[in-house]
C-alpha cells in the first residue's frame, strides 16, 4: 500500500488509542460505496440530473411551484436506497458507537445507513426520507406509505386534503435539525472524523471549526476551506474510504487495548 496511506493509518490509530470522546461528521461521499452517487462530484446527482442550477431540485420555493421536478430525481432515489446496504466504514462507526468510545454521529446524509448498519445516536441535519408529510394540512405518513404514493403519483398527494406531500428532508431554505445538539457534540470531541464531505454546504461546513481537538478528513475528492483552515487538520486522506477504515480496522485490531472494543 501507499507509504502516505499507512502512515495516516497508524497515526490515526495512535490518537485513537488515547481518545474517549470520537465525534463523526459524516457527507454524501460516505455513501457511495454503497451504490449512491454523491452530489457534487463529477459523476454526482446534481451533474447527473442537471446541466445548468442543479440545486433546485432541492430548493424549497421551486419545489412548491413544481413539486414534479423533484418528484423525478425523488423516485429514482428510493428506489436506489431501498435496495441498498451500508458499508463497512458504516458498520465501523457502530462499532465504535457500541463500544462507547464515539459519542454521536452528524450526517448530512438523508439514506439511513448509519441506523442501518446499528447506529443509534445519529443526528440527521438534514431530515430522513423515512418519515414525509402533508404540506397543507400536517398529515404525517410512514416511509411505506409515503413510498407507494410515489411510485403510483406524479407527485403524491395527501388523502385528506389533497395537499403536496414533502418528505421530512431539509431543503435550501429550510433550517436544519438539531444544529444545538451537534455544536455541543463537537465542541467536547478529542477526535472528530470528516468522512465524505466536501464541506461545502452550511452550517454543516463550519461545525468542524468549533472542534478543539484533532480533525481526521477522509474524502476522496476536494474539500472546501472557507471555515476551517489546513492547519487545524490532524490527517486530510484523499482515499477511498471503506479501504481506509478497512485498514484502521486491522492496524487497531493488532494493538493491546482497542479503544473500539468494550
Amino acid at each position: 500500500m501507499d507509504k502516505d496511506f499507512m502512515f495516516d493509518v497508524k497515526r490515526c490509530a495512535e490518537v485513537l488509542l488515547s481518545s474517549r470522546k470520537v465525534v463523526l461528521l459524516s457527507g454524501a461521499g460516505m455513501s457511495t460505496n454503497a451504490g449512491i452517487p454523491d452530489f457534487r462530484g463529477p459523476n454526482g446527482i446534481y451533474r447527473k440530473k442537471m446541466k445548468t442550477d442543479p440545486e433546485l431540485i432541492f430548493d424549497i420555493d421551486y419545489f412548491y411551484q413544481n413539486p414534479s421536478f423533484f418528484y423525478e430525481f425523488h423516485r429514482e432515489f428510493l428506489k436506489t436506497i431501498n435496495e441498498i446496504q451500508p458499508t463497512f466504514s458504516h458498520y465501523f462507526f457502530s462499532n465504535m458507537e457500541k463500544g462507547g468510545l464515539l459519542k454521536g454521529i452528524i450526517t448530512q446524509n438523508i439514506d439511513a445507513l448509519h441506523q442501518k448498519a446499528g447506529s443509534e445516536k445519529v443526528f440527521e441535519i438534514h431530515g430522513s426520507m423515512w418519515q414525509s408529510f402533508c404540506t397543507r394540512c400536517g398529515q404525517e405518513y410512514d416511509y411505506k406509505t409515503s413510498f407507494h404514493k410515489v411510485l403510483k403519483e406524479k407527485v403524491p398527494l395527501c388523502d385528506i386534503c389533497k395537499g403536496v406531500i414533502k418528505p421530512d428532508v431539509v431543503f435550501f431554505g429550510e433550517n436544519v435539525k438539531y444544529l444545538n445538539e451537534c455544536q455541543t457534540l463537537i465542541k467536547n470531541a478529542d477526535i472528530l472524523f470528516v468522512v465524505g464531505s466536501s464541506l461545502t454546504v452550511t452550517p454543516a461546513a463550519y461545525l468542524p471549526s468549533m472542534c478543539s481537538g484533532k480533525i481526521v478528513v477522509i474524502n476522496k475528492g476536494e474539500i472546501s476551506h472557507d471555515y476551517l483552515s489546513p492547519g487545524r487538520i490532524f490527517i486530510h486522506g484523499k482515499y477511498d474510504i471503506d479501504e481506509f477504515f478497512n485498514a484502521l480496522e486491522v492496524e487497531l485490531s493488532n494493538i493491546e487495548g482497542n479503544p473500539k472494543r468494550k
